[in-house]
């Protein structure tokens, strides 16, 4: 299970990369800053849960338990919920019909929530076996 955690960080790593530079270059011609910055706050947090999950995965493979499997279901959801919703709600005004972001916004805290309880079933996590 723990390959599993490190390959989804890698992944989302080099997503959080890829997609960062298009907001970077792409996104600065077809949106305003404030969206932008909207985008980079998603990036970020993809790049932070990245991290977390690579940690996460090193930590499973000496002390492999139900609360690090659960704080990384939680990562991986949160992080698509979270990160993605940002983005599409970064470029909702270009890509997206009119009225998405009420379907699309209230999908933003919970992907948060799932953030945050990733990080308290990791703390309970640490230090216990089996």
């Amino acid at each position: 299970m723990s390959i599993n955690y490190l390959r989804a960080g890698a992944l989302f790593g080099l997503l959080a990369v890829a997609i960062g530079a298009f907001g970077a270059h792409g996104l600065k011609q077809i949106v305003e800053a404030p969206q932008i910055a909207i985008f980079e706050t998603g990036v970020r947090y993809q790049f932070y849960h990245a991290l977390a999950l690579i940690a996460l995965g090193l930590l499973m493979l000496h002390l492999p338990n139900n609360h690090l499997r659960m704080a990384g279901r939680l990562f991986i959801v949160g992080i698509i919920c979270f990160s993605g919703s940002i983005y599409l709600l970064a470029v909702k005004d270009v890509f997206l019909p009119s009225g998405f972001e009420k379907i699309i916004g209230p999908i933003t805290p919970i992907g948060g929530l799932m953030l945050i309880a990733g990080w308290f079933f990791f703390y309970l996590g640490i230090g216990k076996r089996g």
